[in-house]
This record gives structure tokens, sequence and C-alpha cells, in this order.
């Protein structure tokens, strides 16, 4: 499969390369930059409250470890604001999953999808 460059003249960061990755898989290519932009900010906004949860996890195993009560005591919002990054996560696929599904019902109200083929 040939992929397309679809990166713009951006910064060229982690979210540009994510956007060529997903595009190169697809087999899309770059028929709708809207859609994949909106898909690989998502996937930013999701990578980004994974990687704070790691810190989270990381503090709360220390601070379990130390067994001073004090910091026992900070584990539990530490415990609140994972399980709140956890909604944020679900959210944020959910509202990926509903946007998703909105571009392919207008792309087959429009008798086919960006490539002009019909699903």
């Amino acid at each position: 499969m040939e992929a397309k460059d679809c990166r713009q003249n951006g910064s060229g960061g982690v979210a540009d390369n994510r956007r060529h990755r997903v595009r190169e898989y697809s087999g899309d290519g770059c028929d709708d930059d809207e859609a994949w932009n909106a898909f690989a900010d998502s996937f930013s906004r999701v990578q980004n409250v994974l990687d704070r949860n790691r810190e989270l996890i990381q503090q709360a195993n220390e601070n379990h470890q130390s067994r001073i009560p004090d910091n026992m005591v900070k584990n539990v919002a530490i415990i609140q604001e994972l399980n709140g990054n956890i909604s944020k996560v679900a959210s944020i696929y959910s509202d990926l999953s509903t946007n998703y599904t909105g571009k392919i019902r207008q792309q087959r109200q429009k008798g086919g999808n960006s490539n002009g083929r019909r699903n």
C-alpha cells in the first residue's frame, strides 16, 4: 500500500506524526483533514490523560511503600483524580465514536464515502 504524506506544513510535532501514521494505515489517504485532525486531537488528549495517570500511579505506589500516614492520606486524592481521569478518557472515546458515526451517516446520505465508493 502506498502511503500518502498527509502531514500539514505545521510544527511537525507528535500529533502530526500520529495523524500521518493513522492515515498511512487507513487506506483512505487525506480526503477529510477535519476528521483526521479530530481523531488525532482526541487520541492526543487521551494519551496526555494516560501519561498523567501513569505519574499518579507511580506516586501512589511510592506513598504506599513509604507507609507514612500523611502519604497514605494523599493517596485518597490521587485515587480520586485517577477515577476522574478514567471518566475523561471514556468521555473522549464516546465523543469520538459519536463524531465518527455522524461522519459515516453524512457520507451515506451523500451516496458514498469520501473516495466515491458506496458503503
